[in-house]
């Protein structure tokens, strides 16, 4: 096992000691801070992306709006959402689930950054934009203030800390109240938690996506930023493994992945074929043991399962109750290593935070 990893292991044990008798319970998940300015979250929350875009058609507006009512009422309070899911249908349906008192019940992120027309999607952090859009997702959101809002995708065309200034007026405004980042590299999460305090990053944490564990995990635990991890599940592989395949409808995006292409999935079968018997032997399913060893990273990190279905959720939530071992966090280790995935996690034309270097600010010219 590399240092490195060796000592996400011992942070992640030294955070989740305190935890070990706060099993979480359907009616009570446990809440946690954060980041360091304040904003406290269940410890689980929940995707929305699926509900509504690219993984298929977009699911009955009555059984989704069911569906988050039943997560709040399970003790999730983290909703994650974007302006280009849909585009912009996610956050109206989300809006019509918060309508009344259940709004005080949760804590609100979503995203800006990604611009939508029939022809292509445009990444802009132009301070101009970052207003607009904002304004635009309160109306459709049906609220006076995000809670979190995140710059979805860098643009690397503007300097991180102009498109920063525009968020930092936005929380003195009161129309946000934490500022987040999604899939931004070390150095963009430094230069912009220079100009106003990083609330959380969000990012890609699972199994098979490990490449943040090198420098952006250890930079946000520098500057005590909380980190939220997208897809813990391997966009479901770590569910049904090659199965997954069987059921996705026309125009699901995943078809399109490189890990599950033909020349990779077989591959990469292999692993889910290891983390199954595992789960046997723990008696829980692929999904709980896989989300438990998120979970098992540490206290700063919260994971938001996306899904469409009550019982996949309940399922989600009870991998909060799975304790791992030094022992079962050393063989997942073992399975996760390098070579176990093939495939990259997005296919070409899509930014990661390997995309994110910024112009410097002297350069700028509006």
């Amino acid at each position: 096992m590399s240092r490195r990893r060796s000592n996400l292991l011992d942070i992640a044990f030294n955070n989740q000691s305190v935890t070990e008798d706060q099993s979480s319970k359907m009616a009570g998940v446990r809440r946690v801070k954060l980041g360091s300015q304040g904003l406290e979250v269940s410890a689980q929350g929940l995707g929305c992306m699926g509900m509504s875009a690219f993984y298929g058609a977009p699911k009955p507006e009555p059984d989704m709006i069911k569906l988050i009512h039943h997560a709040i009422n399970a003790g999730i309070t983290l909703l994650d959402t974007s302006d280009i899911y849909g585009p912009q249908t996610n956050e109206i349906l989300i809006g019509k689930a918060l309508k009344g008192e259940v709004r005080e019940k949760v804590d609100l992120a979503t995203k800006f950054g990604v611009k939508y027309d029939s022809e292509a999607m445009e990444v802009s952090g132009d301070p101009a934009y970052v207003k607009y859009a904002c304004e635009a997702s309160l109306k459709r959101l049906g609220v006076d203030c995000i809670d979190l809002y995140y710059v979805h995708r860098i643009d690397n065309r503007v300097p991180i800390e102009i498109t920063m200034g525009a968020l930092k007026e936005l929380v003195e405004e009161g129309k946000i109240k934490y500022v987040g980042l999604s899939e931004a590299s070390a150095s963009t999460i430094r230069r912009a938690n220079a100009v106003h305090p990083i609330t959380a990053v969000q990012l890609e944490w699972s199994l098979w996506s490990r490449d943040v564990e090198e420098e952006i995990v250890p930079t946000c635990r520098e500057l005590g930023i909380g980190i939220v991890t997208y897809s813990p599940l391997g966009r479901g592989f770590f569910s049904s493994g090659p199965k997954v395949l069987e059921n996705l409808e026309d125009g699901d995006f995943r078809k399109y992945l490189p890990r599950f292409q033909a020349e990779n999935i077989e591959h990469n079968t292999i692993m889910f074929k290891k983390v199954s018997d595992m789960a046997a032997k723990k008696g829980c399913t692929p999904s709980q043991l896989s989300l438990a060893w998120v979970h098992h990273q540490g206290n700063d990190v919260v994971p938001i399962p996306g899904t469409t279905k009550i019982e996949n959720l309940e399922q989600n939530i009870g991998a909060l109750s799975v304790k791992l071992t030094a022992e079962d966090m050393a063989e997942l280790e073992a399975i996760a290593a390098a070579d176990s995935v093939k495939g990259g996690r997005y296919g070409d034309g899509i930014s990661t935070f390997k995309d994110t270097e910024t112009p410097a600010l002297s350069s700028w010219k509006a």
